[in-house]
């Protein structure tokens, strides 16, 4: 419950010319039992009485009560402007959209070009034989020789996830072959 900490002994006095008077207030908070303290401006005019942000979070009451007694005229004048005086509200431009909704498509590339993914080229390597292909290509693990394929699009409309190395090498030299021949 929320508790009278001080009151101050003499009157504020706004830009608009309207006196208050201010006092310190305070609770525990349930949440982490840390005490939070605030200042209220209660109007000489009997009008309602306004309050500040949190001014101060104290582990305790007693270090709530000590912040409220260092409060000097010149702190209690800059908190009732703070409370008067809204801070400016800023205008959050509407976000952005993208123009595209995906990257731009794989650049066509030479089927000699190295490709990104492929750890050998086989159109280099079978042009140095037939035999050394199947060798290197023999060496290579299956998700390796599946990106060759991939990257050198040696069999688009497959699905390659169920074939085995033996397949993915046949595939391969017979790809390379059939296009080296064309």
């Amino acid at each position: 419950m929320a508790q009278i900490i001080a009151t101050y002994g003499h009157l504020l006095t706004s830009m608009e010319g309207r006196s208050y008077t201010a006092r310190a207030c305070g609770r525990r908070r349930d949440e982490d039992s840390l005490w939070e303290g605030w200042l209220e401006f209660v109007p000489s005019d009997g009008s309602a009485v306004i309050r500040s942000a949190r001014e101060t979070t104290q582990p305790n009451l007693a270090d709530l009560e000590y912040w409220a007694s260092g409060l000097t005229a010149v702190y209690l004048e800059g908190a009732l402007e703070r409370t008067l005086t809204p801070p400016p509200v800023s205008a959050v431009p509407p976000r952005a959209r993208p123009a595209h909704d995906a990257p731009a498509p794989p650049v066509a590339t030479d089927e000699r070009a190295p490709a990104a993914n492929a750890i050998l080229d086989p159109f280099a390597v079978y042009a140095k034989g037939e035999a050394l292909l199947r060798r290197q290509l023999g060496a290579l693990a299956a998700r390796h020789l599946r990106n060759i394929v991939r990257a050198y699009e040696l069999a688009p409309d497959l699905d390659l996830e169920d074939v085995d190395e033996p397949e993915l090498i046949e595939l391969i030299v017979a790809s390379v072959r059939d296009r080296r021949a064309a």
